[in-house]
């Protein structure tokens, strides 16, 4: 009789890959993941389905066509074998800062457009539900700017009065973390009173403790929470309990990533990149195998077509 692989406990890459051998073990391993309550038809959702003798194949019995566990996952209609989707998923899931599409691509032995497409279908899945509930206790608040640096632009490219929170060719980010607990960040038009409110509104619980700095617009929710700042600008960053270090430190993180890896990332796609580094973040306590399993359970009905992502209204 043959022995069933262990697939449940993995610490590094050469151990993943040893797991993952060929393409019949990784499909195995998704159908355990994506039908952990039993085989579905994606194409209608009934349940009463058939095996094919291949182990590959399924028909439904309601709508009478054939599926793969791939279907309705961001793994329909690739050509890149799953090991290497697997391959990608635990370096993107695990490499503090990420990793680029070129390099990805060497690991990978594909193109660079590929890989580029890749990445962006991992980091649209990792925007995952099991890490949607609101954040509550101490809570703390703030904006970065995205963008481009002007010394580093030629003299007649070079955009005045875009330095501090400037727009002009920067984009905001707003973000809140729960102390020891999970992080939320979003790409936004505007930098406001009203924006501020409906983001932090949205995603703390009302009457959290919120620790901001001194910046005005963090007035519009003070009515709301227990709101305390620290003024930075009078050199103050830490007032008993109340500081903003630990919204700081994402997003130094997030910017270290953007700037050494990516080197430069478009508002087109910025939220795709806030889910990596929020998802990395957020599971930045998890077994390699538990984040890795994490993420491939998110690539149920996460399918994202290159017309999609390349289209003026992504990200």
């Amino acid at each position: 009789m043959a022995t069933t692989k262990d697939l449940s406990k993995f610490n590094n890459l050469v151990q993943l890959m040893q797991y993952f051998s060929d393409e019949k073990v990784c499909l195995e391993h998704l159908k355990q993941w994506r039908w952990k309550d039993g085989a579905y038809c994606p194409h209608c959702g009934c349940r009463k389905v058939y095996a094919f003798t291949d182990g590959k194949r399924y028909k439904c019995s309601d709508c009478r066509k054939q599926f793969t566990a791939k279907v309705g996952s961001i793994f329909e209609n690739t050509k890149i074998p799953l090991q290497k989707w697997f391959v990608a998923i635990y370096l993107i899931s695990s490499h503090k800062k990420g990793i680029s599409s070129l390099q990805l691509a060497k690991d990978l032995g594909i193109t660079q457009k590929n890989a580029w497409f890749l990445l962006h279908r991992l980091r649209h899945a990792s925007n995952t539900a099991a890490f949607n509930s609101p954040l509550s206790n101490t809570v703390e608040a703030d904006e970065t700017y995205i963008g481009g640096k002007e010394k580093n632009k030629h003299k007649s490219k070079k955009t005045e009065g875009t330095q501090g929170r400037s727009t002009l060719t920067k984009t905001p980010v707003l973000a809140v973390v729960e102390r020891k607990g999970f992080v939320k960040a979003v790409a936004s038009n505007s930098v406001d009173g009203r924006a501020i409110g409906q983001f932090i509104t949205n995603n703390v619980v009302l009457g959290s403790n919120l620790m901001t700095d001194e910046y005005r617009i963090y007035q519009s929710v003070k009515w709301l929470y227990k709101h305390n700042f620290v003024k930075h600008g009078d050199g103050q960053y830490v007032d008993g309990n109340c500081h903003t270090n630990t919204i700081e430190g994402f997003f130094s993180l997030l910017k270290r990533g953007i700037v050494g890896i990516y080197h430069f990332v478009s508002a087109k796609h910025l939220n795709n990149y806030l889910n990596e580094f929020t998802f990395r973040y957020n599971s930045k306590d998890f077994s390699e195998e538990s984040r890795f399993n994490l993420l491939l359970s998110a690539t149920d009905n996460k399918r994202l077509t290159y017309q999609t992502l390349i289209a003026n209204n992504n990200g």
